[in-house]
């Protein structure tokens, strides 16, 4: 098997996870931001490499299934590692549930799309719009997270800015769970 440009963008974005979670839990001055930015550039991969596949015809079968799972781990890790780092404080609560209704989509929705395509319906259920904007409202929200995680005083708002937005993002997730679960209910309900 010959790896192109966009799969080995993908390893890069895996290998990048332990870098991150290494540099977060890190006692130096600035570990946070160095935390941010590492998150931040295997987010810029996630959409390169998917750009580059279909813009260079660079598609391949080992990429298009590690594209997800490395998004999937990408997510999950970072969500674990910030609800690792609450207090059970009510916002450390409020992240809890959150990452719970995020990580839990994800497995359903992959789980769905896993039984759509052993039943040659794969394409049913196909990423829609409303999941896109949901990956870039959980990247940005994490990005910022990730940079506030320690919620300094002088920093607060900008934390509560960023739990507002993974706030978002978990609607949004519902709702693209939603759109996914109804795109296939027909062949759910064929039994």
């Amino acid at each position: 098997m010959r790896i192109n440009l966009p799969t080995w963008l993908t390893l890069f974005r895996v290998a990048l996870l332990p870098v991150m979670v290494l540099v977060f839990y890190l006692p130096f001055r600035g570990h946070n931001v160095t935390a941010a930015i590492v998150f931040t550039l295997a987010s810029i991969t996630d959409w390169l490499d998917g750009y580059l596949a279909r813009r260079l015809n660079m598609t391949s079968k080992f990429g298009a299934f590690l594209d997800p799972v490395a998004d999937k781990l990408m997510v999950a890790v970072t969500l674990f590692m910030l609800v690792a780092s609450h207090k059970g404080d009510w916002s450390g609560i409020a992240m809890a549930v959150t990452a719970a209704i995020i990580v839990g989509r994800e497995i359903s929705v992959s789980a769905l799309r896993e039984w759509m395509a052993e039943i040659g319906m794969r394409a049913t259920v196909r990423v829609a719009f409303v999941g896109k904007l949901k990956t870039a409202m959980q990247m940005v929200a994490l990005i910022v997270l990730i940079l506030q995680h320690e919620k300094e005083a002088e920093a607060l708002r900008l934390y509560h800015i960023g739990e507002g937005l993974l706030v978002l993002a978990a609607v949004l997730t519902i709702w693209s769970g939603l759109h996914y679960l109804r795109a296939a209910w027909p062949a759910l309900q064929d039994e």
